[in-house]
């Protein structure tokens, strides 16, 4: 799994999931394993069809419990249909339900208000957020019938996990396929999440930038943009709207962030200028190179031309220090520093210098706190004059508790 998705603070959550008839339903195991991994509990409906292609032993044998196929008592593969008020139990257990490669039917239904199956039955009874990932034929998928019915439940607001296009499995091509594991796994999380970031606009910067001095090399630093893209993944689980800035082999981010893949520091510079005066949060993570190479030429340097070899270096904008001094009352700005000494002092005299509201300092010369790794243990200090220290957590779950703390500032 993706490293930004591995947040802990989910646990004990508790899940109930929908399996409709689908060769893509395999997928809802798969998942059901990444959920349990993260701590988090779950519940299974499977549908008539859906058994088709699986079983509910499948299911309880990853942990699923209980597993549901049928309203009524006296199902002959269900052991729990003892349970009177099946349509019921999921509404008083789960803080959230997904319904996973959602046929054209059961989304009929939603749509509709019908209640004739147990699925439809205990979604349209769930008091809490319902999350919706359909899988079908493209020419089900494009019907004007489906379209609508799509339509009708993102207008009541539930969380829709939009198909991919591609080769589903009677070999058309189109839109239709199932969403990627970590599409639907993220939308998850985010029904699970405090939306304390509704309507607040967030830009994060992340990754390196390379700086070229030829056409095939550059001057750069080792960072993945991991804690970067930890936060704008945190971020848009807790209800932001987030704009990522990306330098080059930034990770993977949900299709609900806006995504700008940029290369060197003026063109992260230029693209956050221009975003700035829309964002209520800046969030700075990126190792920036302070400085650039001044180019040699259009053509590939010869190494045997190296002999007298000269790089001149001009500095490139400050992002953090340019948009920091350029912030209206209402934004926030968070800046990070990677540094290999002194971390309390270059903390406090950045937060200061960088005109920022929150600065975060890692030592990146310690094991498991440098470039590349899947933690960090960092110092942190804010205007009010708040610090601390957080020990070693990973980077998803750091990011989580800076959330936090930019709550209360």
């Amino acid at each position: 799994m993706d490293e930004q998705l591995r947040f802990t603070v989910f646990s004990g959550k508790r899940l109930h999931i929908g399996v409709c008839g689908s060769i893509a339903s395999y997928k809802a195991l798969d998942l059901l394993r990444r959920w349990s991994d993260a701590g988090i509990t779950s519940g299974v409906t499977m549908t008539a069809a859906a058994r088709q292609f699986l079983t509910p032993l499948a299911f309880e044998a990853l942990g699923a419990s209980p597993v549901y196929t049928t309203l009524y008592a006296g199902g002959e593969n269900d052991s729990l249909d003892r349970d009177i008020f099946p349509h019921l139990s999921p509404g008083a257990s789960a803080d959230a339900f997904v319904i996973v490669a959602a046929s054209a039917s059961t989304m009929a239904r939603l749509a509709h208000g019908l209640a004739d199956e147990i699925l439809s039955c205990q979604a349209l009874a769930f008091p809490g957020p319902l999350v919706i990932a359909p899988a079908m034929n493209p020419r089900m998928w494009s019907n004007p019938a489906t379209r609508k019915n799509w339509e009708i439940l993102q207008k009541r607001g539930h969380i829709l996990v939009e198909p991919d296009s591609g080769r589903v499995a009677c070999r058309e091509e189109g839109a239709g396929r199932l969403a990627k594991p970590h599409e639907i796994y993220a939308a998850v999380l985010k029904a699970l999440s405090p939306q304390d970031f509704s309507g607040v606009h967030v830009m994060v910067t992340l990754g390196p930038t390379r700086e070229f001095w030829d056409p095939v090399r550059f001057w750069s630093n080792p960072s993945t943009g991991l804690m970067g893209a930890s936060l704008a993944v945190a971020a848009f689980l807790r209800g932001a709207t987030v704009h990522a800035l990306c330098g080059p082999g930034a990770p993977w981010l949900p299709r609900g962030i806006a995504r700008h893949d940029v290369l060197s520091a003026k063109e992260m510079y230029s693209m956050a200028n221009d975003l700035w005066p829309t964002m209520d949060t800046g969030i700075f993570t990126a190792a920036v190179a302070d400085f650039a190479p001044i180019p040699l030429g259009e053509h590939k340097f010869k190494k045997g031309s190296a002999e007298n070899l000269t790089l001149r270096l001009t500095p490139n904008p400050d992002i953090l220090h340019s948009l920091g001094r350029a912030k209206k009352p209402h934004q926030k700005v968070v800046g990070f520093a990677a540094e290999t000494g002194n971390l309390e002092q270059e903390v406090r005299r950045k937060l200061s210098a960088k005109h920022a509201d929150m600065l975060v300092g890692n030592l990146v010369n310690e094991p498991g706190s440098g470039f590349g790794a899947a933690t960090n243990s960092v110092f942190i200090a804010d205007a009010q004059g708040r610090s601390d220290y957080l020990p070693e957590l990973s980077k998803p779950d750091l990011a989580w508790r800076i959330l936090t703390w930019l709550c209360a500032l």
